[in-house]
């Protein structure tokens, strides 16, 4: 290549760059930062993970322990620290019954509302509608529990909300509504448990008709 090109070569490299350059030094610059924000929030999701593993450990001594408010204040460590993870769900729902299994009611609803509200992943919220639907036929409030339970839940759940909602709509005497939400469930839940198939079976028979 002679002078006289590279000299024009040069020319128009800089007349490009004083176009362009600005530009794609942004865009460059952009990507970098993009691609060190991808690693260092998968750095950070990998170390939150770890430290929520540990301290789910200590969730569970305190399930173990029976101390309502040693397991009340775990739980809400564990949500506040580690809110995003999957063990905060899981500590929310063993919390919830361990609290209920010792009479404290409002503490367990509190922390299935907070998986119900707070959770990421539509199994553990499918999981804490279910048992909060429960606690609320035991207050008769049937219809918060029908409410609750209006959304179509992920597909694996759907025999066991269509049953829920049958025992919401028995407790209320809709007898005919209540059969149509078991006779739902059995068909939803057609190669389950046998167990849970009998004892449908069993509330639909009670019902007659």
């Amino acid at each position: 290549m002679s002078y006289h090109h590279e000299q024009e070569t040069l020319d128009n490299l800089k007349t490009w760059w004083a176009k362009w350059g600005n530009a794609l030094t942004w865009v460059v610059l952009a990507a970098l930062l993009a691609g060190a924000a991808y690693n260092g929030w998968n750095w950070w999701q990998r170390r939150q993970a770890a430290q929520a593993a540990v301290f789910y450990d200590t969730v569970q001594q305190a399930v173990a322990s029976g101390d309502n408010a040693q397991i009340a204040r775990v739980a809400a460590d564990m949500e506040a620290r580690f809110g995003g993870t999957a063990y905060a769900p899981l500590s929310a729902l063993a919390a919830a019954k361990a609290l209920y299994a010792a009479g404290d009611v409002a503490g367990a609803k509190g922390q299935l509302q907070w998986v119900v509200d707070q959770a990421r992943g539509d199994e553990f919220k499918a999981v804490a509608r279910l048992r909060l639907a429960a606690l609320l036929i035991d207050e008769k409030a049937y219809d918060a529990g029908l409410k609750l339970l209006s959304d179509p839940p992920p597909h694996a759940f759907s025999g066991l909300y269509a049953n829920r909602r049958g025992d919401l709509l028995a407790a209320q005497g809709k007898r005919d509504d209540a059969r149509a939400a078991y006779q739902t469930a059995l068909a939803a839940l057609e190669h389950g448990d046998s167990s849970v198939r009998q004892l449908i079976q069993f509330k639909l028979d009670a019902l007659g008709g």
